[in-house]
């Protein structure tokens, strides 16, 4: 039941999110469109993997063909990327908005964003697709028992037999390539934000920029938080019983996706208010009407 309530707030709070960015033409600047495609992010995640695994929890369904398993591994970790690489398109937004807003057209525009889109589009698909092929490789030849709630990089290869340090070192390499380099590009932009807001700008500027970058930093700090705690979960494993285990893997997908519409709902304006003009209900005022009397 916790799972499936935090399912159904994660599905309902994205898809109104979408709704509210789509909907509303005040909305389509570049860093609420970045926003949107992050909910959409948020919502492919856990539509991949928790209806698998609730039903494998109702009906004992826990069979999974190994292509299907390649397959619910690629996609998770493929969507999965692009959460690092979307805070950092976020935080290259705001650099330029508050430290160069006079350039920001010259900068950010569908000419920017499709080069930016197209290169870690590629980066991401090559090295995911890369971990996958080479995974599929593997020989099993002891144990077919995933200790996962879904398919995942090294749960898979865990259970191979022979060398698997191939597996694991280009692995590693999707990490740093991917989350890793997204990372600490966000944490020097930021550490230049900060720099030129506390130089330069004053008064309400000064708040607006400060409140604007606390949004994307609790949402980073969301995301980073559980990646880390999934990462060094698969690295002290034998340390950790095998029911926390899973539980630090199936919160780090599907804990981040139900926070992150909450975060954006409550802290940034122009999203509520959009969401309280759509679910606000129109006073239908009444008709007056004459009857005219015959004779």
């Amino acid at each position: 039941m916790p799972f499936f309530l935090m399912f159904v707030l994660s599905f309902l709070g994205n898809t109104v999110l979408i709704i509210t960015i789509t909907a509303g033409s005040s909305l389509h600047s570049p860093m609420y469109v970045l926003i949107c495609i992050n909910a959409c992010v948020d919502l492919t995640l856990v539509i991949i993997f928790v209806p698998k695994m609730l039903l494998s929890f109702l009906f004992d369904w826990n069979g999974i063909t190994l292509l299907g398993c390649l397959v619910q591994m690629f996609f998770i970790h493929f969507v999965g990327t692009f959460q690092s690489t979307l805070l950092l398109g976020m935080a290259l937004d705001r650099y330029v908005a508050i430290c160069i807003p006079l350039r920001y057209n010259d900068y950010i525009n569908i000419s920017s964003f499709l080069k930016f889109s197209t290169v870690v589009f590629f980066r991401n698909m090559f090295l995911v697709l890369l971990v996958v092929v080479l995974a599929s490789r593997l020989s099993f030849c002891a144990s077919n028992v995933i200790d996962d709630c879904f398919c995942q990089h090294m749960a898979l290869v865990s259970l191979a037999c022979g060398n698997t340090s191939i597996n694991s070192i280009i692995g590693l390499l999707a990490v740093f390539c991917i989350t890793v380099i997204d990372a600490v590009i966000f944490v020097i932009t930021y550490i230049k934000i900060a720099s030129d807001v506390f130089k330069t700008h004053s008064g309400k500027s000064h708040v607006k920029a400060i409140h604007t970058c606390g949004t994307h930093l609790i949402v980073a700090g969301v995301t980073l938080i559980f990646t880390m705690s999934s990462f060094l979960a698969y690295r002290f494993k034998n340390s950790l019983p095998p029911n926390i285990h899973n539980l630090i893997s199936i919160m780090y997908l599907l804990f981040p996706s139900t926070l992150h519409p909450i975060i954006y709902g409550i802290r940034t304006k122009a999203i509520t208010e959009q969401i309280l003009k759509l679910f606000q209900c129109r006073r239908i005022e009444p008709i007056s009407m004459k009857v005219s009397s015959i004779h």
